[in-house]
């Protein structure tokens, strides 16, 4: 670029913040904090951006200049990052995005054609036998399109073992009896079902999923509670914190109630009787006499 050019452009800056202003509001343009060369007849000025949903950007305002005669023109007017822009982060293709247990009740999952888990099974040979594939066979593969690859099988281990229903959960850790040895344990067929099975008991956490042989929880078919080995502790009565309240009207009611209950609990069924004789005798008497 020119000299003459380069100074027309540099002085250009009012003539930018004019085409600025006309495109957005003037609260929203900050300070001029410089211009830079573009190129050939090309030069940008730019300016702060002070809208607070924007810490950190700036507005640039690209002018040209076709030759030394011309009036600048604008090319373009955008606003973009600064060093200390807050930015949204790299885009993501949404199937480098879906993690592990994302597929819930009515998500759709495509399986790319060339997923490294998956190797090409056997395929067009119901015809060849004339009862229905067995679980055997299903095991194999046949009548699958595509069944785990070795890598498949190694990612899924390792994601079982590793995860909430391998050795290191945190139900796990505290437990000394592992499923290897549990009656609820059940296997599974297949290379996999050397290492992991299936929880039957239905009180567990991990009831009808797929855990570790070293995995371990509290409902272990062996385990047996010793009550007689729980210790309990001496009744402690602390004297020094006991409340104290005055004796009321009902207090006492309540206390004459429980003596004359004691009074009767005492009395003799005979004496009772003999008083009943006495009382009959002497009504007998007076009568007489009347």
């Amino acid at each position: 670029m020119s000299t003459v050019l380069e100074t027309k452009l540099t002085n250009a800056k009012d003539l930018a913040h004019k085409f600025l202003s006309e495109e957005i509001t003037e609260a929203r343009i900050g300070e001029y904090l410089g211009f830079v060369s573009e190129g050939e007849n090309v030069l940008t000025h730019k300016y702060k951006c002070v809208d607070k949903a924007y810490v950190g950007w700036y507005w640039a305002v690209t002018l040209a200049l076709s030759d030394e005669k011309s009036d600048a023109t604008v090319s373009e007017i955008v606003l973009l990052p600064g060093q200390d822009a807050i930015k949204a982060k790299a885009w993501i293709p949404w199937e480098q995005r879906v993690q592990p247990g994302d597929i819930g009740v009515g998500d759709v999952l495509p399986t790319a054609p060339d997923d490294l888990r998956l190797v090409p099974g056997f395929t067009g040979v119901e015809n060849l036998f004339e009862e229905t594939l067995t679980p055997q066979g299903w095991e194999i593969g046949l009548g699958r399109k595509r069944v785990l690859s070795v890598l498949g099988k190694d990612q899924t281990a390792e994601r079982w073992h590793e995860g909430i229903h391998g050795p290191r959960s945190p139900i796990s850790e505290p437990i000394s009896e592992t499923c290897s040895s549990c009656g609820f344990y059940v296997s599974i067929s297949g290379s996999l079902g050397q290492v992991f099975g299936v929880c039957t008991n239905k009180f567990s956490v991990e009831d009808g999923k797929v855990v570790s042989l070293d995995h371990g929880c509290g409902g272990h078919s062996e385990i047996v509670a010793n009550l007689h080995s729980i210790p309990t502790g001496q009744t402690v009565l602390d004297d020094d914190n006991l409340d104290t309240l005055e004796e009321t009207d009902s207090d006492k009611v309540t206390e004459e109630l429980a003596e004359t209950e004691e009074e009767i609990e005492d009395i003799d069924v005979d004496d009772l009787e003999n008083s009943r004789d006495l009382l009959d005798e002497t009504e007998l008497e007076d009568s007489q006499e009347n």
